[in-house]
């Protein structure tokens, strides 16, 4: 979604407007709040908010399910290590 100069909004001014803003957002706008006319804070909708935090989840359990496959490929190649050696590594 692109911001147009109304989704822009000074954070002196938003103080006033709170209530308009929360009405807007809810209705599919997303608000950059900005102070010393620099972006500082953005206002969206709650629901979107849990959208991005499930879409954070689902990337990190992709990049773990990654991570996972790499290590079982390189076990089944014979590429391994020590307890010893994994001691070593791990006390650093």
């Amino acid at each position: 979604m692109s911001l147009n100069a109304s989704d822009v909004v000074p954070i002196s001014e938003a103080r006033a407007r709170l209530t308009e803003l929360a009405e807007e957002v809810v209705d599919g706008a997303e608000k950059v709040l900005t102070k010393n006319g620099v972006s500082y804070v953005a206002i969206v909708d709650a629901r979107k908010l849990d959208y991005y935090h499930a879409l954070e989840d689902e990337h990190a359990n992709l990049v773990l399910l990654s991570e996972a496959e790499i290590g079982l490929r390189q076990v089944l190649s014979g590429q391994r290590i020590e307890p010893s050696e994994l001691d070593t590594i791990l006390a650093i």
